[in-house]
């Protein structure tokens, strides 16, 4: 692939990656893992759609939003078996194509490149290390720090740690949560079309591009970012 071109002056100073969907190729994992778990607790197993809808958000808020009628004191039972099901497969999940290729692109471009995303703490480090992707990063918030998607905290935590103003900060995700997040941060989004949510939903947060792939997300990077 063609390395993007050393361009100035740019649009925005700083990238706010989503992870699941928008860097790495999880979406279906995660959905089969959540539906899993409900089926070992005998739970209603939700649709490979509405698994599939609350990718993105945290844990407790995924549950609340899948299981409205959960008692919250049966959710670290499921929780347990959603991360049995997901961490015996994390292992083997690819990275989008492109993405080991141009993310330390971007970051040798001078961006701030950053990261916001539903997993929890453990799991992020545990998917940093293994896509080798650690080094491209200048900073990662993850929903059980704070607050879950789409409440504006990651945003507005990674803009104040890297100094830049809403109108030079850009959130690339895959999920209505991720988009409704920028807004709600008052930030301008770009959608990654080929992940959990589908671009009519997407386009509903009206976001600057809603991109078919990876290599056309960077594409477009390189000519309006």
């Amino acid at each position: 692939m063609q390395n993007l071109p050393d361009f100035t002056p740019r649009q925005f100073d700083l990238l706010i990656f989503d992870w699941d969907g928008t860097l790495m190729d999880s979406t279906g994992a995660i959905a089969t893992s959540i539906r899993a778990a409900c089926a070992d607790l005998d739970l209603p197993v939700p649709s490979q759609e509405q698994a599939s809808h609350i990718i993105g958000l945290g844990l407790v808020e995924a549950i609340a939003a899948l299981l409205p009628t959960l008692a919250a004191a049966d959710y670290p039972r499921l929780i347990d078996r959603y991360r049995h099901h997901f961490l015996g497969q994390d292992h083997l999940l690819p990275l989008f194509g492109g993405v080991a290729e141009i993310m330390p692109q971007l970051r040798d471009a001078g961006y701030w490149v950053t990261v916001s995303t539903g997993k929890s703490r453990r799991g992020l480090e545990r998917a940093l290390d293994q896509s080798g992707l650690r080094p491209c990063f200048h900073a990662t918030r993850c929903a059980d720090e704070g607050f879950s998607k789409p409440h504006p905290g990651m945003i507005l935590e990674l803009m104040d740690y890297c100094g830049v103003l809403p109108e030079r900060t850009l959130m690339i995700g895959d999920t209505s949560h991720d988009l409704q997040m920028a807004q709600n941060a008052g930030v301008a989004s770009v959608a990654a079309g080929y992940g959990a949510h589908c671009a009519s939903a997407l386009q509903a947060y009206e976001p600057l591009y809603i991109a078919d792939d990876f290599v056309a997300l960077a594409r477009w990077l390189s000519q309006y970012g």
